[in-house]
C-alpha cells in the first residue's frame, strides 16, 4: 500500500547508517525476507515484481522497523 515503509538502521564500521524503503505508488508494498546471513527489502507491484530491492547483511543489521501506511510518514513521501 503506497505510503507503507522500512527503515534499517546498519552497523558501518562504528557509525551507524539508516536506509529507507518506501512504497511510491499506489498498490505497491514493501516486503522483507531473510535467508543464509542476508536480510532483501523489496518494494513489490500488486503482481509480485520486485521495483527496487536493497539487501544487507544480517550480522550488520542494528535495527529493522516497519511502518504501516496510516503511521506517521517519512519526509520524502
Amino acid at each position: 500500500m503506497k505510503g507503507d515503509w522500512v527503515e534499517i538502521v546498519i552497523d558501518a564500521g562504528g557509525t551507524p547508517r539508516t536506509y529507507e524503503v518506501i512504497a511510491t505508488r499506489a498498490g505497491r508494498r514493501v516486503e522483507i525476507s531473510t535467508g543464509r546471513g542476508i536480510v532483501e527489502v523489496s518494494e513489490v507491484t500488486r503482481t509480485g515484481t520486485q521495483v527496487r530491492t536493497a539487501r544487507f547483511m544480517s550480522s550488520r543489521i542494528l535495527a529493522l522497523v516497519e511502518h504501516p501506511a496510516d503511521g506517521p510518514k517519512p519526509d520524502e513521501v
